[in-house]
């Protein structure tokens, strides 16, 4: 399978003030089957990109919520061949949603253990644009960074609060887009973010026109507008991880709805 134009990450962010929604999940959890039809229904509700977390052990940058279902999902099997298959029924299933742009949020020890020229042909070839990878640091960013360029996958960098004089080094390398974290700590709702996004984004842009979108505890629509409006998007992780462990099975409905009000928040940006 060819690598499909529709896939790169730039289409994303490429109409003039368009604000774009990113909703993650887990891969695996529930099952495999689930993930595949949640991931239609959030590009059904009107995603601009979704995430796709491989299960890890030792997920550090993740909350009790990814944490939780991640476990949920390594319980039952899920592995890093099992997140491209998930991948690859998404690509072959037909329909609209089938070209939706998507990320891989990961590890450094799953790539490396299977293989970063693996790992990212396997990318490639189903068109998952942009990798995560959370506790890589900007250091040895280049251990995985050749694999990655040769493979035309954007290493995604992350830039959080504690960067501060890091940040502008950071942004001038990016590609893809740049994650933009609202707090300190791990992933997880917060009733409010209290941190200097506004400084953080105006930093960014006086070094690169690369995207940034902000993630990290953003739950609900206000959250999720006013995010927009200081940057390029929203990334929305453990409220949705939230609604898939409440439903299990039965999650469709509900996360169509939860996304569809984002996405019409984040619109309004």
């Amino acid at each position: 399978m060819s690598r499909p134009e529709y896939n790169q990450i730039s289409s994303v962010f490429q109409t003039p003030n368009h604000k774009a929604f990113i909703a993650f999940l887990t891969a695996g959890d529930p099952t495999p089957d689930c993930t595949v039809q949640y991931i239609a229904e959030i590009a059904r509700a009107g995603a601009d990109l979704i995430e796709i977390g491989i299960p890890f052990s030792d997920p550090i940058a993740e909350g009790v919520v990814i944490q939780d279902a991640s476990m949920r999902a390594l319980q039952r099997g899920m592995t890093t061949d099992g997140a491209f298959e998930i991948v690859r029924r998404v690509r072959e299933q037909g329909g609209d949603h089938a070209g939706i742009p998507l990320a891989f949020m990961t590890y450094a020890n799953p790539v490396f253990h299977y293989g970063c020229d693996r790992f990212f042909a396997g990318c490639e070839e189903l068109g998952v644009g942009a990798v995560i990878v959370p506790d890589l640091p900007y250091e040895e960013k280049q251990e995985m960074e050749g694999a990655a360029k040769a493979h035309h996958v954007a290493l995604v960098s992350m830039i959080a609060p504690t960067s501060r004089e890091r940040i502008q080094m950071i942004a001038r390398e990016a590609e893809g887009f740049i994650y933009v974290v609202s707090s300190l700590g791990v992933t997880g709702v917060r009733s409010e973010i209290g941190t200097d996004l506004k400084s953080m984004v105006e930093s960014i842009r006086q070094v690169t026109d690369v995207p940034c979108a902000i993630g990290f505890g953003i739950s609900t629509p206000g959250q999720a507008r006013q995010m927009a409006q200081l940057s390029d998007g929203a990334i929305v992780g453990s409220a949705i991880v939230k609604i898939i462990a409440r439903d299990g099975e039965q999650a469709g409905p509900a996360i169509h709805a939860y996304v569809k009000e984002m996405k019409e928040a984040v619109a309004r940006a």
